[in-house]
């Protein structure tokens, strides 16, 4: 409220608007008047509160006119609550706030005040239609996350603002699925590794097994008659027994091969 309240000439004109929110919090030694203007003459202000917890010396003036001279279509402070009030309508297309606070005051001390530009169902809707009320608001003003029709209608979550209500639950859904994507590809690539790993010396042991058969003569053929030859047994086709090679008997593997 402060901000609007400057000393500045602007603070004399009047601020046309759809629709806006006016805060105050704590705000001490004020004594401050603006006056807002709709867009069209068949239009006329809605007011309500969403906070209204004012200190017992401090006032908030609402006149429903272009100036704060008439007597106040409502005086309010500490007594008032925002249930009491309620929501406050115009007569006009004018509204005139007055708010004048002393020089003492808490955190907890102060109103948010929803200000709403509407237009009779009589004069026709090319907009957004509110739900109870049936008043129409700029289309401009719903999913805004402002309740500014009063009902809720212009929020709703379920046939208007999806978006609001199930885009947060989604959006972690597809968090959540990617992360286990890339966890399942992760736990692919390590198997596939480790397979790879587990493979690589079977293939180095089974190639020394061939080089060591080729080395002890288990590969190199001899003539035992003419027009054939013999292989004779190696390590690779006979291991050594428990005992090792000094226990075999290369006589009697020679003469079965001449057999």
């Amino acid at each position: 409220m402060d901000s609007l309240c400057k000393d500045h000439f602007l603070q004399r004109q009047y601020r046309k608007l759809d629709g806006g929110v006016l805060w105050s919090r704590n705000e001490r030694n004020l004594d401050c008047t603006v006056t807002f203007q709709t867009h069209s003459i068949l239009q006329r202000f809605m007011l309500h509160f969403e906070l209204l917890q004012l200190d017992c010396n401090d006032h908030l003036y609402v006149y429903d006119g272009a100036h704060a001279t008439a007597p106040p279509k409502a005086d309010l402070s500490c007594r008032n609550t925002k249930q009491q009030v309620g929501a406050l309508f115009t007569r006009s297309n004018f509204v005139t706030l007055k708010y004048v606070t002393d020089n003492w005051g808490t955190d907890a001390n102060g109103f948010k005040l929803v200000i709403t530009s509407v237009k009779d169902p009589k004069h026709g809707c090319k907009e957004f239609r509110c739900k109870q009320r049936e008043f129409c608001v700029s289309a401009d003003l719903t999913c805004d996350g402002v309740d500014h029709c009063a009902d809720g209608s212009d929020e709703d979550t379920a046939a208007l603002c999806p978006e609001n209500g199930s885009g947060g639950s989604s959006e972690a859904w597809m968090v959540v699925a990617g992360g286990a994507a890339a966890l399942l590809v992760l736990l692919i690539a390590a198997l596939l590794c480790c397979y790879c790993r587990r493979r690589a010396p079977n293939r180095r042991t089974h190639l020394h097994l061939e080089q060591m058969a080729s080395s002890n003569g288990a590969g190199k053929a001899v003539p035992s008659s003419p027009g054939s030859t013999t292989r004779l047994p190696g390590n690779w086709a006979h291991p050594a027994g428990p005992r090792g090679y000094r226990a075999a008997r290369p006589g009697r593997l020679r003469a079965r091969a001449q057999r």
